[in-house]
Order: structure tokens, then sequence, then C-alpha cells
């Protein structure tokens, strides 16, 4: 694994605009960054980060089975009681999940870490499956790349392959908050998939969702009964909004689904823990409130059990917090995760996002950034296997 400098594109710009990637530049600074990108062996790839993404995604599902049948567990996450049936139900039923990404450490040395799972509402998915496709077939014709290069993604055809797997001849909703550009464009990606799929399909935003009285049932604006919905709107905001009662006797059938609130909780970290002891793939993880919280002693990460783009997090050492980011979380509780600083490239903290479609491993997202916590404004950067 190496961090290499390159030209980018004069026209990159131009291209992102006809490809509908409007969210390239975060407030004046760069989002998409292809003055470098990162270079991978395949065995990097295939044995480095695909297997165990893979493994990491079956020991979060053997987790999910075992909390949802246990009180216990569930009062740990902090998930509303009056819930616990509705996503019982939703495991029961084996609804079907469309994708995820792991948040990994890696250096192409050691062995891959898990730092969390984003298995709700994971964006950065369009930019990983396209515009950095787009990206390495012309870095290949510009000779930026050598002409041999590969890149580790599948993303966009499997999607289109799962679409047909979960919802053949159903139409589907999207919705979420599409006042935001990241979330509208992630949004508008996708319902592109599904349409490839052969899907009907109907976007709108999260507050467009209505609720017949009469019969019940969700409804979009021209009173269309909502059956499928893929959701970029995270499960426990959903819980605790006005219409969040109605979700246990709808029949609207949600992606990702339910029990996908179990594991977008950062409190799997800890229960992974539990479960698998000193797996290679893990890092020691604790509640808070254990006592087992001080074997890290004073050198941690403090995360709130929900939270997204790094928000509340701060990272001690020796008992003083090195960074933390700002954010509205943590009035559920934290979690601590011993303290593994990620790899350093020329200056640059990195993360490696590794992609599931249908719980299968397919792609990767690289991203960067000067601070130790990744954050909304870190930087997408291209990679390749070389």
């Amino acid at each position: 694994m190496q961090r290499i400098t390159c030209l980018e594109r004069d026209d990159w710009r131009e291209t992102a605009a006809q490809c509908g990637f409007v969210f390239h530049t975060i407030g004046g600074d760069r989002y998409w960054d292809e003055r470098a990108y990162y270079g991978f062996t395949l065995d990097e790839i295939e044995r480095g980060i695909e297997t165990p993404t893979g493994e990491i995604d079956a020991m979060c599902r053997e987790l999910a089975g075992r909390v949802i049948g246990d009180e216990r567990h569930l009062r740990r996450l902090k998930i509303p009681e009056a819930f616990w049936d509705f996503i019982a139900e939703s495991w029961k039923r084996g609804d079907r999940s469309l994708y995820g990404r792991l948040d990994l450490k890696y250096d192409g040395k050691g062995a891959v870490k898990l730092l969390e799972y984003n298995a709700d509402t994971p964006t950065s998915i369009f930019e990983a499956a396209v515009f950095q496709w787009t990206w390495l077939e012309q870095a290949i014709e510009r000779r930026i790349v050598p002409v041999r290069a590969d890149q580790f993604n599948s993303i966009h055809e499997r999607l289109i392959a799962a679409w047909k797997t979960i919802a053949a001849g159903q139409h589907l909703h999207l919705t979420g908050a599409t006042d935001n550009t990241e979330d509208a464009g992630t949004l508008a990606y996708l319902e592109d998939t599904a349409r490839q799929a052969g899907l009907s399909t109907t976007l709108l935003d999260i507050a467009q969702v209505g609720w017949r009285d009469e019969g019940g049932g969700f409804v979009d604006l021209d009173e269309r009964d909502i059956a499928l919905a893929f959701k970029l709107y995270p499960w426990e905001w959903m819980f605790q909004d006005a219409f969040g009662a109605n979700l246990k006797s709808a029949a609207t059938r949600w992606i990702e689904p339910p029990w996908k609130a179990v594991l977008s909780n950062k409190g799997i970290l800890p229960l992974l823990w539990e479960m698998f002891p000193n797996h290679p793939n893990l890092l020691p993880a604790f509640f808070e409130d254990d006592a087992r919280a001080a074997e890290l002693g004073t050198s941690y990460v403090r995360k709130p059990l929900l939270s997204r783009e790094g928000a509340n997090v701060t990272l001690v050492s020796g008992g003083a917090a090195l960074d933390e980011q700002a954010g509205p979380y943590g009035a559920e509780g934290f979690v601590r995760q011993a303290l593994s600083p990620l790899p350093n490239f020329s200056g640059n903290y990195v993360v490696v996002g590794s992609w599931l479609v249908d719980h299968e491993p397919c792609g990767l997202s690289i991203r960067e950034d000067e601070s130790p916590i990744t954050g909304n404004g870190s930087r997408f950067l291209p990679h390749a296997i070389l």
C-alpha cells in the first residue's frame, strides 16, 4: 500500500458536473482529490481487505442474531423498547440488506482493524462506485497510472444485481433529506441503479412521507402506498420522529431493514469484542460504564453509541485529549475503543472504507485528513491495483 502523487485531470470538474457529482467541493475545500492515489497489490486487496471484510460482516450478522433476542444487550445499545419486536420481526423474516461500509485501519502490513460499521445510512457510494472508476479509465488513457492498473470495484454492478433480488417487480420509493446535497446525490445514484435493475421508482423527501389514517399505511404525495422504501435516514431518528409509532403497524418494508439498527450502533464494538475476544481484526472495546473499560488505561478512543461523520469522537492519549470533534451526539452513552493510530502517509491519516453489497465485499473508499478523526470534509482519494 502506497500513496502515489500524480497529475490531476485538467477537466475533472467538468467530468464531475456531467456525472452529477456536485458535492466534489465542500465549503470551498476539496472533497474529491486526485492529486494522489493509493496503490495496492492484488494480494493486499484479496487477502488483506476483501477476505477479512467478509469475515467481519459474518461476525456482525451473528452478533445481530444474538442481540435481537437478548433484552440485556438491547438495553445496553439503548434501543427503545417499543421497537424491539419490530426489529426482531424484521430479522426473523430475513429482510434483505442492500449495502454497508466497514471503516478499517489498514497500512498494507498488519491485519485490518475494524474501526466502525456504517451499516444503516452510508454515503460516499457514488464516488466509490462511479467517479473513481471513471478516474481510473481516464487515468489509464492519459498515462497517469500504469496501463495495466485495475481497481477493486464492482459496486455498481452488484447494486443492480441486488435490486433485482431484493425488489424484483416492485415499485421502489427512495427517501431522505433531499435538501442535503450529498444525501440527494446518493439517493439519485441509488435510484439510477434501481432503474437499471428494471424497477419503477419514486423519490421524495422524508418530510413528504405521509400517513393514511383510514386503513393505515405510509403514502407518497400522490397517495400511493409505500410498500418498499429505501431510506437514507437513520433508524434512531425514525424511532423518535412523529410518525415513528406508526412504523410497527405499517406494511412498508424498509431498506436498510430494521435489524440494521443494531449494527449501526457503535455498541457493537464492545459486543463483538465480548463474542470474539482477541480476534485479529478487532480492537479491544468496552462500554464506558463497564468497569472493564479500565483495561484500556489512559489511552483510548471515546465514541458515542450513535453518531456520524466523526462527531463527538475524542482521541485520548495518556489521559489527555489529542483531538476531538464537536457534535450533537452522546446522550445515549459512549464506548471506549483501544487507541490504534491510523497509518500516516505524507502527513495524511488514512481510513479504508470497505464496501459490501448484499453482504459481498466489492469495493473501496479511501478517505484521508490531516486530522486523525475522519469527518464529513475528509478528502476522498481514488485507488488502483498495481
